[in-house]
């Protein structure tokens, strides 16, 4: 297998010139194989036929918009998605994230950064399939009422199912499996998302509790599930 079949591959769905030769010169450089799409309907066209590792995705494109894609994606697809844009807005961050997109970065941003939300998310997409014949199907977990069953991906509420994203369905998980223990917003970038040290907007996990919050609990003003311990952070009891 030759050095480039080795590199992971990807996606970078950007119409503006500079940002994306400076994007993909520098993705490049750090050992990733790259190739750009310059308008959403190519974009789109690209990630389902390009078995790509992680797709970088602008909002404001031409011909299709970046939520569009992503929600076309989604449909097909479980390959990470970081939204990398100029919408700063919690509401567009919120729609990006609940289309099914794995991270949220605004323009400008860090070179330095971006790489590393990238090797993140591709450590953690690569993990997850990553199986031995000999594993067992994990176990459900209960929280009063409500069921998480991680042998398929599903969680219900007294019986009935709920749609929850891939991240959404991860921190559930993550903090049901650790009833009791509170995390900071610091603590869940680094087990849920995988990010390590500085890189990491903490709001992404502020707008995923919100999320999740306004699915489980029947009043998310006075929540059953989803607890926040002020000035430390969140926890499940």
């Amino acid at each position: 297998m030759s050095e480039t079949e080795n590199k992971k591959r990807i996606l970078v769905v950007e119409d503006e010139s500079k940002i994306a030769v400076t994007v993909i010169y520098n993705l490049q450089r750090a050992g990733y194989a790259c190739e750009l799409a310059c308008d959403g309907e190519e974009g789109l066209k690209k990630a389902l036929t390009g078995n790509f590792d992680l797709i970088l995705l602008d909002i404001m494109l031409p011909k299709m918009n970046g939520f569009d894609v992503c929600r076309h994606i989604r449909e097909k697809l479980a390959t990470p998605i970081i939204f990398a844009t100029a919408k700063a807005e919690e509401i567009d961050k919120i729609m990006g994230l609940d289309l099914g997109a794995d991270d949220y970065i605004t323009k400008p941003f860090s070179l330095n950064e971006l790489i590393a939300r990238i090797k993140a998310n591709i450590r953690r997409s690569r993990s997850e399939i990553v199986t031995t014949p000999t594993e067992t199907a994990p176990s459900t977990i209960s929280v009063r009422g409500l069921v998480i069953d991680p042998a398929k991906y599903q969680v219900t509420r007294d019986g009935e199912p709920i749609e929850l994203t891939k991240k959404e369905y991860e921190l559930l998980s993550f903090m049901a499996k650790n009833q009791g223990t509170v995390y900071s917003r610091e603590q869940l970038l680094a087990e849920v998302w995988g990010y390590d040290g500085f890189y990491g907007d903490t709001s992404s996990v502020d707008v995923t509790v919100s999320r999740l919050r306004s699915k489980l609990e029947v009043d998310a003003g006075k929540p059953e599930y989803l607890f926040t311990k002020r000035g430390m952070g969140y926890y499940i009891k």
